[in-house]
């Protein structure tokens, strides 16, 4: 805590990360992923509503599932992960340490009423510390 209270996640997230749409090409957004080292993005509807995560997992599996049925077609929301872990703006950077301590997710997405507005990693949270030492 500093002296105008906890630090926020907002304070320390990435703002407009990579996000891609459910009816998105699959192989279009494994490339994305792969260009950029990610391991994952969000996915957001229309309005910006989060809907699920793309996952290196969840593409993995689609590799697998089109080794196995000869089928290499597909979206995003085909493979996507529908049950997110997300994280408020407005939550203590603090507890979301802990999660990370806790789980082993490497990014969270950031809702406010459940639209995204933004992704925190490992690395945004050690840079907070680091800078409050």
């Amino acid at each position: 805590m500093n002296e105008e209270g906890p630090i926020r996640t907002k304070d320390f997230m990435t703002r407009k990360p990579l996000a891609f749409a459910p009816d998105m090409d699959l192989l279009d957004a494994a490339r994305m992923l792969l260009d950029r080292r990610a391991s994952g993005a969000p996915v957001v509807d229309a309005l910006g509503n989060l809907v699920g995560m793309l996952t290196e997992r969840d593409y993995l599996n689609a590799v697998l599932s089109a080794t196995y049925h000869h089928d290499t077609g597909g979206s995003v929301g085909d493979y996507m992960t529908r049950d997110v872990q997300t994280v408020d703006a407005e939550e203590s950077l603090m507890d979301v340490a802990t999660r990370f301590v806790e789980h082993r997710y490497r990014s969270y997405p950031v809702v406010e009423k459940n639209r995204l507005v933004g992704m925190v990693g490992r690395d945004d949270v050690l840079r907070a510390m680091f800078g409050l030492v």
